[in-house]
């Protein structure tokens, strides 16, 4: 029977992590289901959800502790469940583009969890204006959101709330 193993890892960026990571997981016999990766300053910052059967992620688990310490990174692990199917929801991309200030996705992700709509995945980053060097602030989202809730409406809730505060954005259903 399949097992899912949830694995995060943390610390200095440099070339190579990813492929010994990689190498540990197909050396214990265990697939990469899902992962993000990224870098954060001079950070490397990691999540995946590796499967395997029981051995398997027996071995993977035993190959952190000194991968842990042979890559210098913080590496946690948990074993997890493959995801409930979410079939009374719809997947929603939400784009948001600003001037940069504090709060922003804290009041995005409010205007969501009030409706009991759930953020799946989010990315944000800084970057200046082109010509000017303003600070700006750019957030995607993925939202499910649920099968009853009327979509017009929601969206124009949206339009008046971002309006509201200044935010260029949009929603519109996810294409992946």
């Amino acid at each position: 029977m399949k097992k899912y193993f949830v694995i995060s890892a943390l610390g200095k960026d440099r070339p190579g992590i990813i492929n010994d990571l990689s190498k540990a997981i197909l050396d214990s016999g265990c697939n990469v289901e899902d992962s993000r990766m990224t870098v954060l300053g001079g950070e490397f910052a990691l999540i995946q959800m590796v499967s395997g059967h029981w051995g398997a992620i027996t071995r993977l688990e035993r190959l952190l502790p000194p991968l842990e310490k042979k890559l210098d990174l913080t590496i946690q692990s948990k074993h997890t469940e493959p995801r409930a199917s979410a079939q009374d929801r719809i997947p929603y991309t939400v784009d948001v583009l600003t001037m940069d200030h504090p709060g922003i996705v804290h009041q995005v992700a409010d205007f969501f969890a009030s409706r009991s709509i759930n953020i799946e995945e989010m990315g944000s980053w800084t970057y200046p204006a082109a010509h000017t060097g303003t600070p700006m602030f750019s957030l995607n989202l993925t939202v499910s959101i649920p099968g009853d809730v009327h979509i017009g409406r929601l969206r124009d809730e949206f339009t008046g709330f971002c309006d509201n505060l200044n935010l260029d954005a949009i929603i519109e259903p996810a294409r992946h």
